[in-house]
């Protein structure tokens, strides 16, 4: 699977675990020179806290498009060290 936006791939990866329709990608496949650090932060009952981070590619900026699970709860284990992506970000193969 890969995750790419504004022209650039943003992770690529065999195995990625799907969850809730998300392929999380694990952190190794993450290209973090587009990361950048958000404050923004979600609750969910079964996976526990989410961080997010937002994309800046070429100059141009999409907050709060990636997340992670930091320390997911027992249920979500799995993925523990992996990010998802939305807002525009294309998962294909």
């Amino acid at each position: 699977m890969k995750a790419t936006w504004n022209g650039a791939v943003i992770a690529q990866s065999d195995e990625t675990e799907m969850v809730e329709g998300n392929h999380y990608f694990p952190a190794a496949s993450v290209d973090f020179q587009y990361l950048k650090d958000s404050s923004t932060t979600s609750h969910c009952p079964w996976k526990g806290e989410a961080h997010y981070h937002s994309l800046v590619v070429d100059g141009l900026r999409n907050d709060d498009a990636v997340w992670h699970y930091p320390d997911p709860y027992d249920a979500a284990k799995h993925i523990s060290g992996h990010y998802a992506f939305w807002k525009g970000v294309e998962i294909d193969k």
